[in-house]
């Protein structure tokens, strides 16, 4: 009786054991359908996304980079030219900072001569659609694989070079089967770690408003997103990267980025 009761228990925790294991399991390997999101635990810690780093990887994407190198990797997201990206790029350029710009069809149709300027000066130029569509929601992936193979053609005319294969869902919007229909036109997805309401043009922030959001969160491995149609960033850009230089942090590229991977 005694041993009949031990053996049910052991069994019964070796169910559960098993259990856990595979609830784990599924921790991990789940990405969620929606908005890319954070989840800060305090100032100067790498947040949580939406989605673990481990299920990212195997769709080579990522939003976070090695959390024990104080290095810091800029993107900008432009879905049109407000004016303040000749401020960016000269903020750049004056502390030799690589940074990556992901734009829409429609930029690179009527900016020509700042994408050529992006390239010539080291930056990266990544693939934002060709309409900023939610790309979740396209089934088909024929249509999937032309608003990115749009862009990379349009790229390509304007600089005679192919374009970099990185690509950063409109708004943030993803799902699985985005991520992998991504890798599988070889594409690397970009996601963030850092990013702040500078987006709104009707309601820019201020000087002090942007460094209260950036300095503090400011993390090992950042990726940081900003819009290059923010006069505030075309502002303070410039000292921005004066105070996280001061603090240490130095720029990488996206390449970098995933090597660190």
């Amino acid at each position: 009786m005694k041993n009949s009761v031990l053996r049910a228990l052991g069994w019964g925790a070796a169910m559960c054991m098993l259990a856990l294991v595979i609830l784990c399991a599924r921790s991990i390997a789940a990405i969620p359908t929606g908005a890319w999101g954070l989840h800060f635990s305090g100032d100067g810690a790498a947040p949580a996304g939406s989605a673990p780093k481990q299920a990212l990887a195997k769709y080579d994407a990522v939003y976070l980079g090695d959390e024990n190198q104080k290095r810091i990797y800029l993107t900008f997201d432009a879905g049109y030219e407000n004016g303040a990206t000749e401020k960016i790029l000269d903020a750049l350029a004056k502390h030799h900072a690589p940074a990556a710009f992901f734009l829409v069809g429609n930029y690179l149709e009527q900016n020509p001569a700042l994408v050529q300027r992006m390239v010539r000066e080291g930056h990266i130029v990544g693939n934002h659609t060709w309409h900023h569509y939610d790309m979740s929601g396209i089934a088909d992936p024929a249509a999937f694989a032309k608003e990115l193979e749009d862009v990379a053609a349009k790229y390509e005319e304007i600089t005679g070079e192919p374009m970099q294969k990185y690509y950063r869902p409109p708004r943030g919007i993803y799902s699985e089967e985005n991520l992998r229909r991504a890798k599988a036109l070889g594409y690397r997805t970009v996601f963030w770690s850092l990013a702040y309401v500078d987006w709104n043009n009707d309601a820019q922030p201020t000087r002090e408003e942007a460094f209260a959001k950036l300095l503090p969160r400011i993390h090992n491995g950042a990726v940081v997103l900003l819009h290059s149609t923010s006069k505030t960033n075309g502002e303070i850009l410039d000292e921005l990267l004066t105070k996280w230089e001061a603090a240490g942090y130095e720029f990488g590229t996206l390449d970098e980025l995933f090597e660190a991977e």
